[in-house]
This record gives C-alpha cells, sequence and structure tokens, in this order.
C-alpha cells in the first residue's frame, strides 16, 4: 500500500493500535504526510516551520534559546536560521539590551507566511481528526498540549526560549518560559 495508512493489520499481523507507541508513531507518520506537501513552502520544512511560529509567537528570542527550546542542535539551528533569512522570513537583529546578541525578529512576509500556512496547517489537522467530533478534538488537542508541557519541562534543560535566559557567551539556556499559542 505505499505510504498511504492502513485501517486493519496485514495479515497475518496483530492489530497493535491499543499499544501507545504503535498509536503515537502512526498518528504522527498520519500528521507528517498530512501536513508535507503545506510545508514544503517553508525552507526545512516541518523543522522551519515550527522555529518561524516560535520566532513570531515570541518576543524576539536568540539563536540559542530557539535551538534549545525547538530541541535542534545549534548547528543545525544556524543553518536553518540562514535558510530563513535567506527566504526573506525572518532577520537577526542586534539586541539592544545586549549587543554581543541578535535577537532573531520576524519579517512582515514571515507573519503572513506563518499566518497562512497555519491555515492550512489547521485545515490538514481537521481532516486528520475528522474521524473524532468537535468536542472530542478539543479534549484531544488539550491533553496532547498539556503531556507535551510536562514531558518537555521534565527534560533537562527544559523548554526555554527567553531572550535573556542565556548567558552572553551563549554556552546555557536554564530559565523556562511556557510557550505562547504554538505553532497550530
Amino acid at each position: 500500500m505505499g505510504s498511504e495508512t492502513q485501517t486493519a493489520p496485514a495479515a497475518g499481523c496483530a492489530d497493535l493500535t491499543g499499544d501507545f507507541g504503535f498509536s503515537l508513531m502512526a498518528v504522527a507518520h498520519a500528521y507528517r504526510t498530512a501536513v508535507s506537501s503545506v510545508l514544503a513552502r517553508v525552507p526545512r520544512g516541518a523543522r522551519g516551520f515550527q522555529t518561524l511560529a516560535a520566532v513570531v509567537e515570541g518576543d524576539g528570542p536568540n539563536q540559542i534559546a530557539l535551538a534549545g527550546y525547538l530541541r535542534i542542535d545549534r548547528t543545525v539551528m544556524t543553518y536553518l536560521l540562514d535558510d530563513l533569512v535567506a527566504a526573506g522570513l525572518v532577520e537577526r537583529r542586534l539586541d539592544p539590551a545586549d549587543r554581543r546578541r541578535r535577537k532573531i525578529v520576524a519579517t512582515r512576509r514571515g507573519v503572513e507566511t506563518l499566518r497562512d500556512l497555519q491555515r492550512q496547517v489547521s485545515a490538514a489537522e481537521d481532516e486528520l481528526l475528522s474521524v473524532i467530533d468537535e468536542d472530542e478534538r478539543e479534549v484531544f488537542r488539550a491533553l496532547l498540549a498539556r503531556l507535551a508541557r510536562t514531558v518537555a519541562e521534565g527534560e533537562p534543560g527544559g523548554p526555554s526560549c527567553e531572550v535573556d535566559s542565556c548567558d552572553a557567551d551563549a554556552d546555557s539556556c536554564d530559565a523556562t518560559l511556557s510557550p505562547g499559542r504554538g505553532p497550530g
């Protein structure tokens, strides 16, 4: 069947949909498939989208804070931001509070692109979640967000997108900030 999602186990296979890990992977795969064509418009796909959303919804985070918050290797974040800058979606600006740092700021084009992508991703999500009713979707999203926050906060170095939480030499980021609305 290729990349299509099967609704029943393949011949001879057990039904694993009751297994948390299997179900989580199946939903994640279906999500990636549903949004991949939409997110192909932004450099680096889903990672670029998440980064753009964190920048637009945030308050001028720096590169190290973004990398920590999004769990992206710092060197990879450099290239990702280079691509977003080249696409005209974000800019690196000197931080007026500390000229040794640069804040990552969305451009007008970046904000407009994000809003358009969010509408399209939302439509894809609605299609994916169409098997459950509207009230169940809200509960599902709320529970998933709570689980994600709890898991992320429990990880060493927890999520941080706080500009002032990083040392001037950018070696550490240890304060936490609950994210805004998020990319969805």
